[in-house]
């Protein structure tokens, strides 16, 4: 198991930037798959950005693509998401989740560890 813990959310203007951080704990980090995923309120929770072990591999929802950005450093432990050109829209609470494989997968149910989340709120 993985234990994930978010942090970086805040309020923030539409245009704006915010970095979100995930620190993982408890087995090797380099062994885990990472993504993003997002809650609006009354909406489902949705793919953002996941990344390979490596890290070489990455991939966006089409929402974000061009403003988000995932990144991962094993020897921190941690995945970052930095989030440029936020809109209102981007209202939500922001989860890292963790997966063993290769790959990333843009379907929540094949995450198996989850931090509590990070609120990110833009005003327009």
């Amino acid at each position: 198991q993985v234990q994930l813990v978010e942090s970086g959310g805040g309020l923030v203007q539409a245009g704006g930037s915010l970095r979100l951080s995930c620190a993982a704990s408890g087995r090797t980090f380099s062994g885990v798959v990472m993504a993003w995923f997002r809650q609006a309120s009354g909406k489902e929770r949705e793919f953002v950005a996941g990344i390979s072990r490596s890290g070489l591999s990455r991939g966006y929802a089409d929402s974000v693509k061009g403003r988000f950005a995932i990144s991962r450093d094993n020897a921190k432990n941690t995945v970052y998401l930095q989030m440029n050109s936020l809109k209102p829209e981007d209202t939500a609470v922001y989860h890292c989740a963790s997966k063993y494989g290769l790959e990333y997968s843009r379907r929540r149910q094949n995450y198996s560890d989850w931090g509590q989340g990070t609120q990110v709120t833009v005003s327009s």
